[in-house]
């Protein structure tokens, strides 16, 4: 098992490394490059989990000893593994390495929107949630209360940039999620397929998410809106139902991650 150890932050070879910041991440190396970044050993386990396709990995040396099951795996997959030390990795970086590992993954096709509904009763649309760690957190709330999938919106955050990959704890990698393009005219392909589509906002018609729940149809994708201004006008005037979460102690809503799992909860089969 041979490493590629490292001594020189200006090596060509990490080009995909260097200085990734999430501008970086969003505006340079994620879509012209067609990678995203998988970090901690516990987010690449999963990732390659999911079949997907490491092109190299970092890792620092301290960590080497509990990790050479991972170092074989992503070396069988064909990729180099590079290792030095951890503040030797971070400058290269230009942030705090979590749990010492990171590699850089192909980007996997994403399915076709139909495809994703197909199996599915339990639907999240994220509609322009631009928070990486928002979500991050929604991805991970859909995989441990039993959601079946997500549809992302075109100005949605991507659920592959670093920060909410590694907030979902690379649970981004088991739940089935495709971006939904346009919207909200692709609501209706939604509708089609069988989902009542249940838009969460506060404001005249919208019914309690436990009334609601009380009697959810059998397929429901469930809508939530940006963290500032909500849901579109347009969403919610063609959505089947508004919904909204009951608050008490003067509190008019929750933070769109707690939201989201909270009405998943409530909604769960």
């Amino acid at each position: 098992m041979t490493l590629i150890h490292l001594d020189d932050p200006h090596d060509e070879r990490l080009a995909d490394y260097v200085s990734l910041t999430d501008v970086v991440l969003r505006t340079r190396l994620e879509p012209a490059g067609g990678l995203y970044m998988a970090e901690s050993e516990k987010v690449i386990r999963r990732a390659m989990r999911a079949g997907h396709r490491p092109r190299s990995m970092v890792l620092a040396q301290n960590w080497r000893p509990s990790l050479d099951d991972l170092v074989a795996d992503v070396q069988a997959a064909g990729a180099p593994v590079f290792t030095g030390p951890i503040d030797l990795i971070e400058s290269i970086t230009g942030f705090h390495v979590h749990r010492g590992a990171i590699a850089a993954m192909h980007r996997p096709e994403l399915p076709p929107v139909a495809q994703v509904l197909e199996n599915a009763r339990r639907v999240v649309v994220l509609e322009n949630i631009v928070d990486h760690t928002n979500v991050g957190a929604i991805f991970r709330s859909v995989a441990g209360i039993g959601a079946d999938a997500v549809l992302v919106t075109p100005r949605c955050a991507d659920p592959f940039y670093r920060r909410a990959v590694r907030v979902s704890m690379g649970t981004v990698f088991q739940v089935p999620w495709t971006r939904i393009d346009p919207w909200p005219g692709g609501m209706k392909q939604v509708q089609d397929a069988g989902f009542q589509v249940a838009a969460l906002a506060l404001g005249p018609g919208a019914v309690s998410l436990d009334e609601f729940a009380a009697s959810a149809p059998e397929k429901v994708a469930l809508v939530l809106g940006t963290e500032g201004d909500g849901l579109s006008r347009v969403t919610l005037e063609h959505a089947d139902r508004a919904v909204t979460i009951p608050m008490a102690g003067g509190v008019d809503s929750l933070n769109v991650a707690a939201a989201a799992a909270v009405a998943m909860w409530a909604l769960r089969v």
